[in-house]
């Protein structure tokens, strides 16, 4: 049996959790863009996204711009979003706010 953190989610549990954080879904991928004060805090918050993905073996698509991050979780091997992909949006949504995000 496989990791129930990496199966496929229904379209009605990525929906239910869309309509409550703010992410969207499109595609088999959960996207964000986030606000920053500063090129800095968004790099900053990359790169906490990325030793956060590097520990849990997961990463996201992440987009820098000035006073923006865009970034996307999705799971490859189960051909979408997974629960791990709620997690993870979820703590980056905690990470935003701690390193400045705006939004």
């Amino acid at each position: 049996m496989g990791n129930p953190n990496r199966r496929k989610l229904e379209a009605h549990e990525v929906e239910a959790f869309c309509a409550t954080s703010g992410w969207k879904a499109a595609d088999g991928v959960l996207s964000k863009e986030l606000a920053f004060s500063s090129y800095p805090d968004g790099v900053a918050f990359a790169v906490a996204i990325a030793m956060t993905a590097e520990r849990r073996d997961h990463h996201p698509d992440l987009f820098i711009g000035w006073g923006k991050v865009g970034v996307r979780w999705s799971t490859h091997d189960a051909g979408g979003i997974t629960p791990l992909d709620l997690e993870l949006a979820k703590l980056s949504d905690e990470l935003a706010v701690r390193h400045g995000s705006k939004a």
